[in-house]
């Protein structure tokens, strides 16, 4: 058992209900709530006496913190993470928000990618927050590679995916290379597809050019080492961070303290530092995941939270996260279905592509 869930099994109902309704009111307008405010609202009749002592004592759990001088109390992250995990009443998805999304994914995109756009924008549109999008990276089989020289320091490197999806990038050839090397190094490659993915051909290379050096003469070598390296050293591993809506984050944000907050958590995402483990906090599940401040190292500096979700292929493999950013005090009943919803749908529109 956790310590929020042994906490909160050894409180009082007046004790369970007092914080439950702190949390609720911070969530809902951002302000620390006064024992007068909650004296109007709790189900037994108590004195405002009686509500501080008990604000005090959920202070001293350290699940309330003081922001102010005033009464008021707000709920600090580990009262957050103990709601979130035991008092959370999750909304049933709005028929307005589910046609929403429906209408706005619902139209065929002209491919993967500007369909993945379109969930941020969408995302972000019915959250009235900002969206994250992390897009797969591209694992089919591979059918086909060609090298085309484009000029003496220029080359290009041609995919061609089994599922009709192609790829080129432009990269520099070592000095010397001629049509022949250039078909070798091609012909080379091609005999090790065998319907190998990228990341399992980079792999392959290194084991097969030792057994058959005698098949691919140096410069050869080097047209092919050269041109797979710009797959390899690329970021993120070709994975693609969309973020949508960032400037929902500052409509309402007014203290210069949040605005500093939002163009940290604007920087974090810039830089795409710890990117890759959006996958890895969404792998230990199929559901939605709620992050509160720093126990997501991604936006620990702007102490924002993230609740995301892992989408799928067809084959039931995660290969891709939804998710949306804000405040600590997110709506998170009304967005974890949202976030939800949202991942099935992409996962389903993805599937039935492939």
């Amino acid at each position: 058992m956790s310590d929020g869930s042994r906490i909160l099994e050894e409180m009082n109902d007046r004790s369970r209900e007092v914080f439950r309704r702190v949390v609720e009111g911070y969530l809902s307008t951002g302000e620390p709530v006064g024992s007068r405010t909650l004296t109007r609202t709790l189900s037994q009749k108590v004195s405002a006496a009686t509500v501080r002592n008990v604000m005090q004592d959920l202070e001293y759990l350290g699940l309330l913190d003081s922001p102010h001088v005033s009464a008021g109390r707000i709920p600090t992250q580990q009262g957050l993470r103990m709601f979130v995990d035991g008092l959370l009443e999750v909304d049933e998805l709005a028929m307005e928000d589910r046609a929403a999304l429906d209408q706005t994914l619902g139209d065929n995109a002209s491919d993967v990618s500007n369909l993945l756009d379109r969930v941020g924008s969408a995302l972000s549109g019915v959250t009235h927050g900002a969206s994250l999008v992390l897009t797969p990276k591209h694992e089919a089989p591979i059918r086909h590679i060609e090298f085309v020289s484009l000029a003496q320091d220029r080359a290009l490197v041609v995919l061609v995916f089994a599922d009709g999806h192609v790829e080129n990038r432009i990269f520099t050839p070592p000095p010397g290379q001629t049509p022949s090397s250039m078909r070798e190094a091609a012909n080379f490659l091609n005999a090790l597809i065998e319907g190998r993915t990228l990341s399992e051909l980079r792999s392959e290379f290194t084991k097969e050019i030792k057994k058959r050096r005698q098949e691919i003469d140096s410069l050869s070598q080097e047209l092919v080492e050269s041109g797979l390296a710009i797959w390899s050293d690329d970021a993120a591993d070709s994975a693609r961070l969309i973020v949508r809506g960032r400037s929902n984050l500052l409509g309402e944000q007014g203290a210069e303290e949040d605005l500093e907050r939002i163009r940290v958590l604007f920087d974090d995402l810039e830089r795409k530092r710890d990117i890759a483990e959006f996958l890895e906090l969404t792998e230990t599940g199929d559901g939605v995941r709620i992050f509160i401040g720093s126990e997501n190292k991604l936006f620990s500096l702007s102490g924002s939270s993230l609740v995301v979700s892992p989408y799928m292929n067809a084959d039931r493999k995660i290969i891709g996260a939804v998710g949306v950013i804000g405040p600590t005090r997110l709506n998170y009943g009304r967005i974890v279905p949202i976030v939800d919803y949202t991942a099935q749908l992409v996962g389903k529109l993805i599937s039935d592509r492939s």
